[in-house]
């Protein structure tokens, strides 16, 4: 069986440390769930590619672009998600949350997420746990309980390899669980996209200033 994974990296720069640790979660997982007897298919979503969209989404209110609609049917339909930001003023960065708040609430319910963040120095490393996993608890999704953090001394240690094939280890085992147990989140899940006519908010406002 093929499992559906969704990296959300939140990188800006090119290359993007936040994008190599993607990209080494990615490898692991897919290594992990081949030792399980399934395959795994990736769509990776470039949050710095749909900065601009997700800016104006957020100030409109409007019909979300093309890319964007993609983007959270992807997140939807997905039977997992890989998600790594940048640590920025102690927090995971305004591009990643602007990106998680335009999912449907019910997007993420009870589907395997892996948490995963980069930064200069280890002082962010509760970032994880402080910031990211009671997120994605918020949005009923299963978080997985080893996440990882990378500072720039980390990448190309034994350490972070030996955290990401743990963390990729528990990923791929709730991805086969999940199928085993019969339980398709996808089911009980929705991308929002499908939300009819939308009103103006300049004819929602009308009359109220006297005028209309």
């Amino acid at each position: 069986m093929t499992r559906k994974v969704v990296v959300i990296t939140a990188g800006l720069s090119v290359p993007s440390s936040t994008r190599l640790l993607a990209d080494q979660l990615g490898g692991a997982v897919e290594a992990a769930v081949s030792g399980r007897g399934e395959d795994v298919k990736y769509d990776v979503i470039e949050l710095r590619e749909l900065a601009t969209e997700l800016a104006q989404a957020m100030v409109t209110g409007g019909i979300p672009t093309p890319a964007i609609s993609a983007a959270k049917e992807a997140v939807a339909q997905a039977d997992g998600i890989i998600a790594v930001t940048p640590v920025f003023a102690a927090s995971y960065s305004g591009l990643f949350k602007m990106f998680i708040d335009i999912l449907d609430p019910d997007s993420l319910n009870g589907i395997p997420v892996l948490i995963a963040a980069t930064a200069g120095t280890a002082r962010h490393s509760l970032v994880l746990d402080f910031a990211m996993r009671p997120l994605f608890t918020y949005l009923r999704a299963n978080v997985i309980p080893t996440g990882v953090f990378a500072a720039t001394e980390d990448f190309g240690s034994t350490g972070l390899t030996d955290r990401i094939n743990r963390a990729a280890g528990e990923f791929a085992s709730a991805l086969v669980t999940t199928s085993v147990a019969g339980f398709t989140p996808a089911q009980d899940r929705r991308s929002g996209n499908d939300v009819g006519d939308v009103t103006p908010f300049e004819q929602l406002l009308a009359g109220l200033d006297g005028t209309g």
